[in-house]
């Protein structure tokens, strides 16, 4: 892509406005927390005290919002901690140049490095150094220092006292991420009722599973028709795959065919009904048609073999969805051990080991780090010297807008300018039309940061908009001149972005030349779970109790990354250096069905008094080892040689024992690895598209 078509669409992207569900309540929860603190203020202080204490409660309000499964009162306090922190410490080195320049940029970099924790982390410590700007255009002294750190903190202890106080939906977020995976599998049955061998995004359930880490308290607060239904939405999917697939399940067409699409229709009218009850926190109520199917003592009529078990233990793992959703299913029969969630001194660790990963001159945190803290030095110092008011306006757009990632940068950029104008226009227009006392700023400042909070989700545009606003209203209550701030906004708020672009246009940490380490770490992860679901079927008396959930974790989490990779890369303005977009294509499709081949196995486990089958213990070996010669081949950018594998099928009898699925699991994944092969091998091996740059062929 070119630069030009790729500023083309991050523009258009940045721009974007979404109809997105509003949350009112919990807005104006948020807002009255800023109108709490700014009225104090105006009361006990003055104009300006209120118009800079404002920002603490802001920012805390605006951490609430953020996606995190932590009670929203932990996120207002640790957010108000680092902001008041980052105040005290700004305060104190405001009065030297050069000191401060150097604290910004070791408290940037340390901020920058914040982002291998997620986008909660990192958006809170964006804030800090955004306050920290600021408090250099405030009096400097130890005591003023303490004063406005703790008019910060106490901004953010409001906001957290008010979630205490006034909770709204209480395990909403967990209910909603329950009831998408859910609904997500209700969408995917009626999928496979027309294609049977339809793709499943399991970006639902891992949802559902951060939401279920929790802590013992928590665990014993949670409501009941929360308990244990993650466990069955996990055991569902890998049935209604295997109920569906042609070649292990039911016939392609005929009877059971169509026997088989009833029974998906069917289980997706109950998921989609058990989605409903758990979103509201409602009886269930599942049509009488659907009723009869689960309480049917032959659901599985017109099926045979493998399919005829699937019915029957899809039926089953329904009806004690029903069951758990109306409250009166035994808590002990649908695994509902909470997943533990690590206290906060618990979690130290694992986020230095987390962050130490990405200290990599190569890692994408790592050059993001070296950004911001670049960027905010030199925006500060610009600001300084040009003849402006309000210099420090230029680094702080740029770190608000800064993200590890070149798509969301430039698309935040151009929002947060596109937005501002129309705010400060706005706050100006209305500002200068009405003339305002200081209270009725206070109130068209609340009104502009409440609107923030419930619109933030609709686009960032629309929140730069509100926050505008907002800006001008509490300056213009400060008594400064709104002429000259609004101008003096403008033009350094377009020089931050500028500065925010160009530093990731100079320093990049483009995704598009690590396609080919994603996708190998991909087929690793794939082959593993395969492994993992053969091995169970080569030794069921001594499968290892978590193996299979482990690799499909680890699937998961390495198939996200991918997807994640491939977007960004596709809006990258770099020249191809990794992976074509038809062998993105390919390559994708058959990991895909390779890990649909392990969902159809996982399905069909054996119990533990079933008879082994050596074979699947041999081919899981064998597969291991190949897979890791495959890696190494595809980061070399040579397709990778599955020929052991084919040894090793053909060593199996023509009639093994065991179940069919195994063999034929085995025969399908082999087909599937040589679609993969297919997808990678360079154009000089004779491949039927470009997979970038010629390499060596394959071994065969």
């Amino acid at each position: 892509m070119t630069w030009l078509r790729a500023l083309r669409e991050t523009s258009r992207s940045g721009l974007k406005v979404s109809r997105t569900r509003l949350e009112p309540l919990v807005a104006l929860r948020a807002a009255a927390g800023v109108a709490i603190v700014i009225g104090l203020a105006l009361w006990l202080w003055s104009p300006p005290v209120a118009a800079s204490s404002a920002f603490g409660a802001f920012a805390a309000g605006a951490a609430t919002f953020q996606r995190s499964w932590r009670p929203r009162p932990v996120l207002a306090l640790a957010t108000g901690a680092g902001l008041a922190v980052s105040t005290f410490l700004g305060y104190l080195a405001a009065s030297h140049v050069v000191l401060f320049v150097l604290l910004l940029a070791v408290w940037s970099f340390g901020a920058g490095l914040a982002w291998a924790l997620g986008p909660t982390t990192g958006m809170v410590s964006a804030l800090t150094i955004a306050v920290m700007l600021v408090t250099v255009t405030l009096p400097t002294s130890v005591l003023s220092a303490l004063h406005h750190a703790a008019l910060v903190g106490l901004g953010a202890l409001v906001q957290a006292a008010l979630t205490v106080v006034f909770p709204i939906r209480r395990w909403g977020a967990q209910r909603d991420a329950l009831a998408d995976a859910f609904a997500a599998e209700a969408d995917y049955a009626r999928r496979l009722r027309h294609e049977p061998v339809a793709p499943f995004d399991p970006e639902a359930l891992m949802t559902a599973r951060a939401a279920a880490e929790l802590t013992p308290r928590q665990a014993r607060r949670r409501p009941e028709d929360l308990h244990g239904q993650r466990a069955l939405a996990e055991r569902i999917r890998p049935v209604l795959a295997s109920l569906a697939d042609p070649t292990v399940g039911a016939a392609a067409e005929g009877p059971e065919r169509d026997r088989a699409r009833e029974v998906l229709a069917t289980a997706a009218v109950v998921l989609d009904a058990v989605a409903r009850s758990i979103r509201h926190g409602t009886p269930l109520e599942v049509p009488e048609s659907a009723d009869a199917l689960l309480r049917s003592d032959a659901p599985g009529a017109d099926l045979t073999g493998s399919a005829r078990r699937s019915a029957t233990r899809l039926v089953s793992l329904l009806s004690a969805a029903v069951e758990r959703a109306e409250g009166s299913g035994p808590a002990d029969a649908t695994g509902t051990a909470h997943l533990l969630r690590p206290k906060a001194g618990e979690l130290l660790p694992t986020a230095v080991r987390t962050v130490r990963r990405q200290v990599r001159w190569d890692a994408p945190v790592l050059r993001h780090a070296v950004r911001v803290s670049a960027v905010a030095c030199v925006g500060y110092v610009l600001g300084s010297v040009l003849p402006l008011g309000h210099g420090y306006w230029a680094p702080m757009a740029s770190v608000m807008v800064m993200r590890p990632d070149f798509t969301q940068t430039y698309e935040r950029g151009v929002a947060r300018f596109t937005g501002s104008l129309v705010g400060v226009a706005l706050g100006t227009a209305i500002a200068q039309a009405a003339h305002p006392g200081t209270y009725a700023l206070a109130a068209l400042a609340v009104v502009s940061i409440g609107l923030m909070y419930l619109l933030m989700r609709s686009g960032y545009v629309v929140a730069q908009a509100c926050v505008g606003a907002y800006v001008v209203f509490l300056l213009d209550m400060g008594g400064q001149q709104v002429e000259q701030t609004v101008r003096d906004r403008v033009l350094l708020t377009l020089l931050g972005g500028l500065l925010a672009m160009a530093a990731y246009a100079l320093f990049p940490a483009w995704e598009t030349p690590r396609l080919r380490d994603r996708l190998a770490e991909w087929i690793e992860a794939t082959s593993g779970y395969v492994a993992a679901v053969m091995e169970v079927h080569a030794d069921p008396a001594r499968r290892r109790p978590g193996a299979v959930r482990r690799a499909l974790l680890d699937l998961r989490a390495a198939g996200a990354t991918w997807d994640q990779a491939v977007a960004r890369a596709d809006a990258e303005p770099v020249r191809h250096r990794g992976v074509s977009r038809s062998a993105v294509r390919d390559a994708d499709a058959a990991l895909s069905a390779a890990g649909r081949v392990g969902l159809v196995m996982e399905a069909h486990q054996p119990g533990r008094d079933a008879a082994p089958v050596p074979e699947a213990a041999r081919f899981a070996a064998a597969l291991r080892e190949a897979t890791a010669r495959a890696a190494v081949q595809v980061r070399e950018r040579r397709a990778p040689d599955w020929s052991a594998l084919h040894a090793e099928l053909a060593r199996w009898p023509s009639d093994p024992a065991g179940d069919r699925v195994v063999r034929r699991g085995a025969e399908l994944l082999v087909d599937t690895l040589d679609e993969l092969a297919e997808a990678l091998r360079p154009r000089s091996a004779g491949r039927r598209h470009p997979a970038g740059e010629p390499g060596p062929p394959a071994a065969q």
